[in-house]
């Protein structure tokens, strides 16, 4: 109904065919594997990430030589970690598994702070609804933007987020543990042009300014203005994957006063210049 016309045939494959029980327990009926011809192969995302069967990893290296292109959900970038496929390619997978994957496979290039990652003709993504960001640029990649937003809302989900968006959010990560940390942290947040320094904080926590510095370091572990700049990161980084503001008016709005001091800061945290990252969440074309 939404592309007018059929446009994929899903096909669920097993190295052997016939049911399988998933990992909660319910039944599906497979195709066997080398039975099917596959334009795009997914692998979902097991309960853990341990050494698959052989005969899956034979099938993805199968796949790499007939399929144009294969993709993973989650912690399934181990199974094509164990296939050979992430060798000297970028890749990512949940947060928690960044380490282990970049312990397992030393030649994979892990990106653990992104939504999804394409390298080529292999595709990675983070969490579980990551792999929906995932399937919704494939779908983009195919068939253009529109319909990849008409598909996106006709699952009543966000228009694909761009791939080099951050699996972390810094008000999450800061964990302020009383309200009155938190309200100022929340001020922080609405006022990121202003220079914000620590009186201005501690008034809005309703503390002096040495009580604040004190009992904030002690409840998130960071210094008042290590915090504010991780909000002004996050907020900056936001706006420069939606495209459209030029850097150093990004950079004036989240009080770094120049785009200088806001690349400089960028590079120390991500490694990347706000450049970079603005031009790998660019929307993908179709080809």
């Amino acid at each position: 109904m939404m592309l007018a016309q059929p446009r994929y045939e899903p096909h669920v494959v097993s190295p052997g065919g016939g049911v399988i029980v998933n990992s909660f327990g319910m039944a599906v009926q497979t195709e066997r594997a080398e039975d099917a011809v596959l334009d795009t192969v997914i692998v979902g995302s097991p309960p853990d990430a341990r050494r698959p069967p052989d005969e899956i990893v034979q099938f993805l290296r199968d796949s790499f030589l007939r399929s144009r292109r294969i993709a993973s959900v989650c912690v399934g970038a181990f199974i094509l970690g164990e296939a050979g496929l992430l060798d000297g390619r970028r890749c990512t997978t949940h947060w928690m598994f960044g380490d282990e994957l970049r312990r397992r496979f030393p030649k994979a290039r892990v990106e653990i702070d992104r939504i999804f990652v394409n390298d080529g003709t292999i595709w990675t993504s983070a969490g579980m609804t990551a792999g929906i960001d995932l399937a919704l640029a494939l779908v983009e990649r195919d068939l253009g933007p529109e319909k990849a937003r008409a598909a996106a809302q006709n699952m009543v989900v966000h228009h694909r987020r761009a791939g080099g968006q951050s699996q972390h959010s810094a008000l999450l990560a800061i964990d302020a543990k009383t309200d009155r940390i938190q309200d100022a942290l929340q001020y922080a947040r609405r006022n990121l042009s202003k220079p914000l320094r620590v009186e201005e904080l501690a008034q809005a926590a309703c503390l002096s300014a040495r009580q604040f510095s004190r009992v904030f370091q002690l409840e998130t572990g960071l210094s008042p203005a290590k915090a504010v700049e991780n909000l002004r990161l996050e907020s900056a980084r936001f706006m420069l994957e939606q495209g459209r503001l030029p850097v150093e008016t990004i950079a004036r709005t989240n009080g770094f006063r120049d785009r200088e001091r806001m690349r400089r800061s960028f590079l120390r945290t991500y490694g990347q210049t706000p450049q970079s990252i603005r031009n790998a969440s660019r929307p993908l074309m179709s080809i």
